[in-house]
């Protein structure tokens, strides 16, 4: 890291109003290359569409609830629906580039409207006919009138919306193709395959037409998420669904006796994969919490984040980059995306870092690691701490509390690295006349009252969802004590803010899902626990590295709620089978599918911050990787001291996070090479990371020799500074 020790203040200057006010609109949701951005009539329906798809959630949520399967089954299909009208397949292109280009794909999009149409007409008659007593549909009509024409009109109109480029403000007829595929599939599930002929799955029994809609509505639901999130999860997805129908030709402990495609497809689509652990999170507590994120959007909360972060942090050494640990921390709890996030906030503390001194580099793997821990930050964890609780059974308030330390622990160690880096080069804060005033800003801290009212009622015994609709309708009042008053128009552009939010995440889940469902109907899993503990006969150690590994390969490129809930499946397991505690499993886990996002090579959150550094991608993920190294140690140190997820009395937890914190410090200066007032030279950086491991691990015996390490280090630095002073 490396950086201009006297900048020049050549930059471009600060916004000047009355109270310098920096963070305008920071909460803003970023539109992304291949949104459409609709006017006049598309607008209003996609308005319209967006606002009921929230407000339906508000109202099953608190008001009428809808039988499990079913809610799961709109909630999906509504974000296909949405996802597919927001998002193009292919580039857009001007409307003068448009004239010279074929229009084969809309003549073909019509072409499949039709097998589209047929097969929802097919619905339909299905319906008339259970409604008339009929038990079972018969195959063929299944099969030849249902299924072939939806994976067809599926299948080709995926094919056909990767070429169709039109001008971005233009709906695409392909995707319309693909949006009543959708519609069709969610039909069929909720009228067709009701109750009765659930108690088929698996079996030969099931009915042919809940393949075929498995097989049309998981290639929806890859195409939506490569739409939305790339390619990394679709990649991973489909090896996993390969491995499916190849296991039984794999050697070792990978081969299964195998599944039909008929058995399989007739399973993904339920509670086994699906609409499964990682969609009932996402219909009740992400897209709440998405809700509530936009209310906070709405009534500009965010901008008072970050402006109070600035107020609070900017005056010290390297300020801009300790405001982005505070305010990205605020943020990233919230928003549940490190990459987003890093879009969010990283506008506008990236250009300031560099202004006080930080390289490019440097300043964007600032941003990185602090908008990753957001994903750890109690109480809401990016919405991680509910796939966690719903996985588990583990009680949420348990799962916030146990992850307080770990959390302090994190921010703690981006904060000693940033200050290091900041002596190191001797920058400067900001000054006085560069930030917003703190006694303007103490004088709305009204605006912190939906995040308490949110953490009262969390641990006052409220349900999460109650206490999620509490803060919502919170935040909408407390607006009125600002200058942002959120009437009418300010709560229904809330609800259409949280449906564009969730279509992503809820893709992400879906995606997911279908991985879930191969680990478990497959039993890989099972094979891998075993795996597990025979790596543990020859060393506990390793065995836990080994999933480590795991953890951060199936997370990278993936958001942190998707890259969760597949690793816990795959890995947390056979950690358990370790005789490991499940929270601490989970944690472990939880922990290492976080940081793949500042992990090379893969690391979403770095690359999105050198998008706006204007650094080297690989260079920004690297260092990153090393501001957020102890996010690599943290877990191992709770798997060997469990006071540190508070599971022991006041007084050893006490001492845990002393010892823990202060080992930190020491692994901070020691990875960085400063500590005291002077860089550190090979051999004290050696002593003090090893002397942060023995603190970190948290004995009495160990924590005395990370002291006396720690000592000698101190002497042998003071002994080097009173040379240099002599020389």
């Amino acid at each position: 890291m490396a950086a201009d020790t006297h900048p020049k203040d050549t930059s471009t200057p600060l916004p000047e109003d009355s109270d310098h006010m920096l963070a305008h609109d920071v909460d803003e949701e970023p539109v992304e290359a291949n949104r459409r951005l609709f006017t006049g009539g598309l607008l209003k329906l996609v308005t319209f569409l967006a606002v009921a798809y929230s407000a339906f959630h508000l109202y099953t949520l608190n008001i009428a609830p809808l039988e499990t399967w079913s809610f799961r089954i709109v909630h999906i299909a509504g974000a296909l629906v949405l996802g597919f009208i927001l998002y193009a397949g292919a580039r857009f292109v001007t409307i003068e580039e448009e004239w010279h280009r074929r229009r084969w794909t809309t003549w073909g999009g019509a072409v499949l409207m039709l097998p589209a149409l047929y097969a929802g007409y097919q619905v339909y008659v299905f319906y008339g006919m259970v409604q008339s007593g009929t038990l079972r549909i018969p195959a063929e009509l299944e099969g030849w009138h249902f299924g072939w024409p939806l994976l067809a009109a599926t299948g080709l109109g995926i094919i056909l919306s990767w070429f169709h480029q039109r001008d971005r403000a233009r709906f695409s007829l392909p995707d319309l193709v693909l949006v009543v595929c959708s519609l069709v599939v969610a039909g069929y599930l909720l009228v067709v395959y009701n109750t009765s002929m659930r108690m088929s799955t698996g079996t030969s029994f099931a009915p042919i037409g809940i393949s075929f809609a498995a097989v049309a509505g998981t290639a929806l639901i890859m195409e939506l998420t490569r739409r939305v999130a790339g390619l990394a999860l679709v990649v991973i997805g489909l090896v996993f669904l390969t491995y499916v129908f190849a296991g039984p030709y794999l050697p070792g402990f990978l081969g299964y006796p195998g599944l039909s495609v008929q058995r399989f497809f007739s399973q993904v689509y339920t509670d086994a994969g699906i609409l499964g652990p990682t969609t009932a999170v996402s219909s009740t507590y992400i897209i709440l919490f998405i809700i509530f994120a936009a209310f906070l959007q709405a009534s500009k909360v965010g901008d008072y984040f970050v402006n109070f972060a600035f107020a609070a942090a900017g005056r010290s050494r390297g300020g801009p980059a300790k405001v982005a640990i505070f305010a990205s921390g605020l943020m990233g709890m919230i928003n549940g995306t490190s990459a987003g996030n890093v879009v969010s906030t990283g506008s506008l503390t990236i250009p300031l870092m560099k202004r006080v001194g930080y390289s490019k580099k440097s300043a964007g793997a600032v941003e990185a690691a602090a908008s990753t821990g957001g994903q750890i930050m109690p109480p809401i964890m990016g919405a991680g701490a509910f796939i966690m609780a719903e996985i588990t059974g583990i009680p949420y308030t348990e799962i916030a509390i146990a992850a307080i330390i770990p959390a302090i622990l994190y921010f703690a160690s981006v904060f000693f690295m940033v200050d290091f880096e900041a002596k190191k080069l001797g920058m400067r804060g900001m000054r006085e006349d560069e930030l917003p005033n703190l006694r303007r800003l103490l004088k709305q801290v009204y605006l912190f009252i939906p995040i308490v009212i949110l953490i009262v009622a969390l641990f006052q015994g409220y349900s999460v969802i109650r206490a999620g609709t509490l803060a919502t309708v919170s935040a909408a009042v407390v607006s009125w004590l600002s200058p942002n008053k959120m009437g009418l128009r300010g709560i229904l552009n809330a609800l259409e803010i949280a449906s564009y939010m969730s279509v992503q995440i809820i893709a992400v889940c879906a995606a997911a899902g279908v991985i879930v469902g191969v680990i478990s109907l497959t039993g890989v899993g099972a094979r891998f626990s075993v795996l597990l503990l025979d790596l543990a006969e020859a060393s506990q150690l390793l065995a836990l590295i080994f999933a480590m590994l795991i953890s951060i390969l199936l997370g990278m490129g993936m958001p942190t709620t998707a890259a969760y809930a597949v690793a816990a499946s795959v890995v947390a397991p056979g950690l358990v089978q370790l005789g490991i505690d499940p929270l601490t499993a989970h944690f472990f886990v939880f922990y290492f599918a976080v940081v793949s996002a500042i992990t090379p090579p893969v690391a979403l959150a770095s690359y999105a911050a050198a998008g706006i550094s204007g650094a080297n991608a690989m260079e920004t993920s690297v260092a990153s990787f090393r501001i957020g190294i102890a996010a690599f140690i943290v877990p191992f140190m709770f798997f060997y001291n469990s006071a540190l997820l508070m599971d022991a009395g006041w007084f050893e937890t006490l001492r845990a996070l002393v010892t823990a914190t202060f080992g930190v410090y020491l692994l901070s200066g020691g990875v960085l090479g400063w500590f005291g007032r002077a860089a550190a030279p090979w051999l004290v950086r050696i002593l003090l990371i090893a002397s942060a491991l023995l603190m970190i691990e948290g004995g009495a015996w160990t924590d005395l020799g990370g002291i006396a390490l720690a000592v000698v280090a101190f002497l042998l630095q003071r002994q080097r500074a009173a040379k240099v002073a002599t020389a």
